[in-house]
């Protein structure tokens, strides 16, 4: 397997443990579980930074289908290199440290990764227009 496609199946692993991370601070929190498991009519009080990781989450499954897009015909158009490689490489890495980031709150550096991502995206996608 390439390591585009490698990428792409490390950024779906993470996004499923992201989801993990944060729903196990949610279930700790006072009526935690009763909100895991019902219906969620009424919110319970989390710390900011559970709100931000599941912010993050979100942002991550907006940007996996472009992606995984870019990734997917690249493959099968057999453009799939060296440099479609590093922007997938790139993108999976910068994922990482947006949601890091993004919870913790450091505003700046959150920006900074989201776009280095966006650079990986473009990376794939200016070897499919060769």
């Amino acid at each position: 397997m390439t390591t585009d496609l490698w990428m792409l199946v490390a950024t779906a692993v993470f996004s499923i443990l992201w989801v993990l991370f944060y729903a196990n601070a949610r279930a700790i929190q006072p009526g935690g579980l009763s909100f895991g498991i019902g219906n969620r009519d009424k919110a319970i009080e989390v710390p900011a930074w559970v709100s931000r990781a599941v912010r993050a989450h979100q942002n991550l499954i907006e940007n996996i289908a472009p992606f995984a897009i870019l990734v997917l015909v690249a493959h099968v158009a057999g453009k799939a290199n060296e440099l479609t490689a590093l922007g997938a490489t790139i993108f999976f890495y910068a994922r990482i440290a947006h949601a890091v980031s993004y919870t913790m709150g450091i505003l700046y550096l959150r920006t900074i990764v989201f776009f280095a991502g966006v650079v990986g995206e473009v990376m794939i996608l200016l070897q499919l227009c060769k």
